[in-house]
């Protein structure tokens, strides 16, 4: 049986990948497990509602689309899901006749509230306990500058397209 490579045996950005890859699956079945079972509310949905709670206006279907980690038709679905259970509505946009724009309602801030409780609590041992704030700023950071990337990277392709 092959034997599992060790950190040092591995490249560092594969084992930087990796690691990335493995942390946000932990820790995104655990915040799954820990809200479906306290407000029966999948991760997906609540990442939805993250985004709206968000907002201090309600959100145009496509934005969600393109700021979820969600296709857009899952997020069609979510938003179809959500609303089904009253935690969200939908209007038609004052600015484009042909969106909608999606908020939470009053019932939808308060699950959303509990569920981030619970999401909070279910991380806290894993990651905000375990890591000390240099480790979150380091994070932050790398974040940030992947997502930079991811944004220039589209820029790009809209330019190519428009060009």
């Amino acid at each position: 049986m092959p034997k599992k490579l060790t950190e040092s045996e591995m490249p560092a950005a594969d084992y930087a990948f990796y690691g990335l890859v493995w942390a946000g699956t932990v820790m995104t079945d655990r915040v799954d497990r820990a809200l479906v079972k306290a407000h029966d509310l999948p991760v997906s949905w609540f990442e939805v509602m993250l985004w709206l709670a968000s907002s201090p206006e309600p959100v145009p279907a496509s934005v969600l689309g393109n700021s979820t980690l969600l296709s857009r038709s899952q997020v069609s679905r979510v938003v179809d899901a959500l609303q089904t259970r009253g935690l969200v509505s939908r209007t038609p946009s004052a600015r484009d006749a042909r969106s909608v724009e999606v908020s939470l309602t009053e019932a939808g801030r308060t699950v959303f509230a509990e569920a981030d409780a619970t999401r909070r609590e279910a991380l806290a041992p894993v990651f905000t306990e375990l890591l000390d704030e240099k480790d979150l700023e380091a994070l932050g950071a790398v974040w940030r500058k992947l997502k930079a990337a991811k944004a220039a990277e589209a820029a790009q392709a809209d330019q190519e397209r428009a060009g």
